[in-house]
């Protein structure tokens, strides 16, 4: 700092950020200040610029004081020996496509082995392989260096599990059933509806199988038929059951949300270790069951040919009268569910019904099925049947123009419209099942809130 007894600086200096900006407001002060101002000044400029250089770099850094050692290691290759042709071999795995024959995916799978293929063609269990090639199944084999085939794995039909397994040993080749190397792992996807339950999951690649066990857990408030609307959406996370990374069947859902106009339903899987009644099922977040003591439908899925109504004109009667049921038409053969858990009170033929089985549940519900082809292995009046069992096939027998099911239900003998009453909800959970319940399924139903709304499938 300079001290001078007639040093005055007067007004301060406005400093702006730059260079520029300093010096314009010394060319100011230039013509009326004295000169020992501007030695100051100039002393002043320097060790400002002076300082910002100083935290830009430092010349005077050298970087070739620092001290360096030169190391030098001799590190020991492990051994290696060149394998013999005979220890060789290479897995490939193939998808079975639409039209293929066995000898065109032993070529895509590089096998070059006339022997194997007189074996697979002479053996009976091997020619299993040639009844089950349906599309979409994943084999894998394993050869060696000229394509021998060394062995050939290939799941089977009939969710079992199993495997066809051909290997070669020292006399020929052999056939054989064993069990499928399997691992579990748990997906989450969500899905939109442009058009259907199926379409919708189809294009976010989720199984029918899960789409099928989605309409069950749902539908007791969610009616498949007429209730989906365009811009519905779901998301739901499951069970894969796998084989070598690629999936053998879909397992159980373990929680789902379906939102459906604009209303949001949820449920999670419980099972009580301690088994009992009402050991398992889907449950909301709060431990109501989602089950509701009856289905909204008997079928699947299939579409609507005459509701529920005071006056219809019957197709073959030729005269009006009531409907009071609701028809579903579906090819003949399509599976027909029971909507609830309960007794057979009647199963034969009965008039305009053609094959017919009445259910008795909860001693003032009972539910009719009518024009059936025909009625599940081992159904008799008095069986006890359990909600979504088959208990017979569409048909068209008594008064029906065509295949479809005739479905009632009564309430103390007087006929409802199940489309439109309230559904009695099934159990919920007992107070001492709440806390085993929320340890089990919190996990799940938070990834629900993460995935809601994202077109993603991920897997553990």
């Amino acid at each position: 700092m300079l001290h001078s007894p007639d040093f005055k600086l007067g007004p301060p200096i406005q400093l702006q950020k730059n260079k520029s900006g300093i010096l314009a407001h010394l060319h100011s002060y230039r013509s009326t200040r004295p000169g020992h101002f501007w030695a100051g000044a100039t002393v002043f400029g320097v060790s400002l610029f002076g300082m910002v250089a100083a935290f830009g770099t430092a010349r005077d850094t050298r970087f070739d004081d620092v001290p360096r050692q030169q190391v030098i290691e001799q590190l020991a290759l492990p051994a290696l020996s060149a394998a013999s042709e005979a220890e060789q071999s290479f897995l490939r795995e193939d998808r079975v496509q639409r039209g293929d024959t066995v000898m065109e995916l032993m070529r895509r799978l590089g096998v070059d082995d006339p022997e194997a293929m007189s074996f697979l063609k002479g053996n009976a269990t091997a020619q299993t392989l040639f009844r089950q090639l349906s599309p979409g199944k994943n084999l894998s084999a394993r050869t060696g260096p000229q394509g021998e085939l060394q062995s050939l794995v290939f799941p089977l039909n009939g969710g079992k599990d199993r495997a066809l397994v051909i290997q070669r040993n020292g006399i020929g080749f052999s056939a054989s059933e064993q069990p499928l190397a399997l691992e579990t792992v748990v997906v989450m996807k969500t899905a939109e509806i442009r058009h259907s339950l199926f379409g919708a999951s189809d294009a976010a690649g989720i199984p029918d199988a899960v789409a099928t066990q989605m309409a069950d857990i749902f539908g007791g408030d969610i009616d498949f038929h007429r209730d989906l609307r365009k811009g519905d959406r779901f998301a739901v996370i499951y069970e894969s059951v796998n084989h070598l990374g690629r999936q053998v069947r879909a397992g159980r859902i373990l929680a789902a949300e379906f939102v459906n106009g604009g209303k949001s339903y949820r449920a999670a899987w419980f099972a009580d270790p301690a088994g009992g009644e009402n050991s398992s099922g889907y449950y909301t977040a709060d431990g109501k069951n989602i089950r509701k003591a009856f289905l909204r439908s008997p079928l699947e899925f299939s579409r609507i040919t005459s509701g529920f109504t005071s006056a219809r004109f019957h197709p073959v009667l030729q005269k009006w009268r009531a409907h009071k049921g609701i028809d579903y038409g579906a090819p003949s053969g399509t599976r027909v569910k029971a909507t609830g858990n309960g007794t057979v009170e009647y199963v034969g033929v009965q008039g305009g019904y053609g094959k017919v089985v009445i259910l008795r549940h909860q001693g003032r519900y009972t539910t009719l099925y009518g024009h059936l082809s025909g009625f599940a292995a081992g159904l008799r009046k008095g069986s006890r049947v359990s909600q979504s069992d088959v208990i017979g096939f569409v048909g068209a027998t008594g008064l029906a123009s065509g295949p479809h099911l005739h479905y009632e239900f009564r309430i103390n003998d007087v006929h409802q419209n199940p489309l439109a009453m309230a559904l009695p909800s099934a159990p919920p959970l007992q107070a001492h099942q709440l806390g085993q319940f929320r340890a089990g399924t919190e996990a799940y139903l938070a990834r629900i809130d993460l995935i809601r709304g994202f077109n993603l499938a991920q897997a553990d």
